[in-house]
C-alpha cells in the first residue's frame, strides 16, 4: 500500500498552474522535521508535492509560505529527459488531501490587528457603556 502522511511548513508560496484542459495543478515543498537531531540542531527534510483539481485551488488560496499543513497522498517517482538529453528522476508526494494546522487568524500579525477599526466597515459608532450599566 502506498500511503503517505506528512506534517510540515510550506517553504514558499504554492505555485499554481493550469493544464491545457483547464485542470488546476499546485506544487511546492514542505519542510518536515526529523525525529532525531543532527549535532544538537533540529534537522529537516524538504519534500516536494503536487496537488490537482479543486483541492489544489483551495490549498493555494488558504496557505502561504510558513503555513503549517498536513498532506496526505501517494509517493510517486516520475522521469523525463531534460534539454541536455539526460534522464531526470523526480520523487514527490502526489497529495490528494490536506489539513490546515495553523490556528485561525494566525496569518494576521499584531500590527495588522492594531490598524483594523471594526466599526469602520459597519458604519457604526461604538456604544459608550459604563461598568455600572452592565447587568453582570
Amino acid at each position: 500500500m502506498n500511503q503517505v502522511n506528512l506534517t510540515g511548513r510550506l517553504t514558499k508560496d504554492v505555485e499554481m498552474r493550469y493544464t491545457q484542459s483547464g485542470k488546476a495543478v499546485a506544487s511546492g515543498s514542505i519542510a518536515v522535521n526529523r525525529r532525531f537531531k543532527s549535532e544538537g540542531q533540529p534537522d529537516a527534510d524538504f519534500i516536494n508535492f503536487v496537488m490537482w483539481g479543486k483541492a489544489a485551488e483551495n490549498f493555494a488560496n488558504y496557505t502561504h509560505k510558513g503555513s503549517q499543513v498536513g498532506l496526505g497522498g501517494e509517493w510517486q517517482t516520475r522521469n523525463y529527459e531534460n534539454n541536455n538529453g539526460q534522464r531526470v528522476y523526480v520523487n514527490e508526494l502526489n497529495a490528494t488531501s490536506f489539513d490546515l494546522l495553523d490556528p485561525r487568524g494566525a496569518t494576521q500579525t499584531q500590527s495588522n490587528l492594531d490598524s483594523v477599526d471594526p466599526f469602520a466597515t459597519a458604519g457604526k459608532k461604538p456604544i459608550d457603556i459604563s461598568d455600572d450599566a452592565l447587568p453582570f
